[in-house]
């Protein structure tokens, strides 16, 4: 098989540091453990960052100081910007981190392909705010790293693509074990494999317990996998472990090659992608 993309998602909207001491909050703390994971073979580095007060937030400026610092080392790892419908619904303010320049422009840029409900919080994406961001991402040369919860969601990429608005193949984050959508079942993950965009590059992540099982997934039958403490802040399904990412990803990397296959390099998972350095 070929060798595995590994995506890391080290920080999200919700995990705090009261919830699990190792969660990165601060540019200075994401920097440093994107970096490290970098060093264990995360090629893909999907970012959210947060304000003074720990706050999720958009700002381009915050997202440069993160993404210079990540390429001051790690000039070849991809790095994507959260476009997270959770707290913000305006496109002006999802968009923010797309208008970086030169090397602070990221890579990719998340694109959620539906709306839907989380066990106590919601992500708004409504259709005009998605062909908002996919048309911004297509003027400024970056990828959508697409999200998908649902086959329904696969369904309207591939009416995205239809219409133009995405290209053909392209990158997407299965995501198991959510409350209100695709579950951690064989029917539930042969649904979604079968309605993946032709040519694709596919990854599997799971939330809260489903996360390593999900991954077993992505290590047997995907491109890759997506790991890190915005799905699960544990190691273990009793939570006596909590998580870092960097053992997440020196634990999914033993994993991966008892199976043959070992993590991707960046610069290969850039030429599968056709992005630029």
């Amino acid at each position: 098989m070929t060798d595995l993309i590994i995506n890391l998602a080290p920080t999200g909207m919700i995990p705090t540091q009261a919830m699990n001491p190792a969660v990165p909050v601060t540019p200075e703390e994401i920097i440093a453990d994107c970096c490290r994971c970098a060093d264990l073979g995360a090629a893909i580095l999907h970012v959210h960052a947060r304000d003074e007060d720990g706050r999720p937030t958009h700002s381009r400026e915050v997202y440069g100081r993160i993404i210079g610092g990540i390429r001051d080392r790690h000039p070849d790892v991809i790095i994507c910007a959260s476009l997270s419908g959770r707290d913000v619904q305006e496109l002006e303010k999802r968009a923010d981190p797309l208008f970086l320049e030169g090397d602070l422009k990221p890579d990719m840029g998340s694109l959620t392909l539906s709306s839907l409900n989380f066990t106590a919080t919601a992500s708004v994406n409504a259709p005009d705010i998605i062909k908002g961001l996919a048309g911004i991402m297509k003027d400024r040369g970056i990828r959508p790293e697409l999200e998908a919860f649902d086959t329904g969601m696969l369904n309207y990429a591939g009416y995205l693509i239809d219409k133009g608005i995405l290209d053909p193949g392209g990158y997407v984050n299965l995501l198991l074990g959510n409350i209100a959508s695709a579950q951690l079942e064989p029917a539930h993950f042969a649904a979604l494999k079968s309605a993946l965009p032709h040519g694709a590059l596919w990854a599997v992540g799971g939330l809260g317990r489903s996360q390593l099982r999900a991954n077993m997934l992505g290590i047997l039958y995907a491109d890759g996998v997506r790991i890190g403490l915005e799905d699960d802040l544990w190691l273990d399904d009793a939570r006596t472990r909590p998580a870092s990412n960097p053992a997440m990803v020196e634990r999914i990397v033993e994993q991966a090659e008892l199976f043959g296959r070992k993590p991707a390099d960046p610069v290969q998972v850039r030429e599968q992608l056709g992005l630029e350095r």
